[in-house]
């Protein structure tokens, strides 16, 4: 049998003792409870010292966690599968790093994120657009549509490259304007790479709680703009994974 260790969360601004039910990571029903220092503590559970695998159940179990506990705490999200040794570790975790902890408390107070995504609706319509707005691209489809055989083929290769790099400059220009909708509403932003040639925007705002209406009506006037042009996926509120992921060392 595995040795039993505490499974960390995330850090919570407390010094009282919390018990959040049997919700922990890992199927077992153990209890999501708080070790504590002076006014801050983690939000842990018992669990075998294995390294979790990196799917959809582990990852939405460790998120669900997080997400219960940000309905009454401002949170510190901990990187997935961080376990320590026993109480008594967590800590002196929570002593060593208590100046740092309690800076990103004050930071992160009554803050949430909001996730967005924009995907282009029709593509064929988007690549229909490109060579009408795209000096370089009409010049280019012009020459491989007036040759054959393998000069054919290289103007068609030089084409594709065209079109992939005026596809890549639209989506920069529309992903800016989008954001720029929320310069005075967001904390701070991150934005991942779009996967896939429909997406051209994939961010996370941080903004403040007072502040989700204002968002929302954001996201609605975007709607709105782009006149089912583009779809919108929102999500949030949600804990401030994309800007706070505690690392712990070994």
């Amino acid at each position: 049998m595995a040795n039993e260790g505490k499974y960390l969360y995330c850090i919570i601004e407390s010094n009282e003792g919390r018990n959040f039910g049997p919700i922990g990571i890992g199927g077992r029903g153990d209890v999501v409870s708080t070790v504590g220092h002076m006014d801050i503590s983690a939000v842990i559970s018992n669990s075998p010292m294995n390294k979790y695998v990196i799917n959809r159940e582990n990852m939405t179990c460790h998120e669900k966690v997080i997400e219960e506990v940000m309905k009454d705490y401002t949170v510190l999200p901990v990187r997935f599968c961080t376990i320590a040794g026993s109480a008594e570790e967590v800590r002196n975790l929570l002593r060593r790093r208590y100046s740092e902890f309690r800076g990103l408390l004050r930071d992160m107070d009554n803050k949430v994120e909001m996730g967005l995504k924009a995907l282009w609706k029709d593509m064929n319509r988007i690549f229909r657009e490109i060579p009408e707005d795209d000096l370089e691209v009409r010049r280019l489809k012009k020459k491989a549509e007036g040759k054959s055989g393998k000069t054919n083929n290289s103007s068609k290769i030089a084409l594709g490259r065209a079109v992939k790099e005026a596809l890549e400059t639209r989506k920069d220009k529309e992903a800016r304007k989008i954001l720029n909708s929320f310069k005075r509403t967001a904390i701070d932003v991150r934005t991942n790479d779009p996967s896939g040639d429909r997406m051209l925007l994939n961010a996370a705002f941080l903004i403040d709680r007072s502040r989700e209406k204002e968002f929302d009506f954001l996201v609605e006037d975007l709607v709105e703009r782009y006149d089912g042009q583009v779809n919108f996926k929102y999500i949030g509120p949600a804990p401030p994974f994309n800007f706070v992921n505690i690392v712990v060392k070994d």
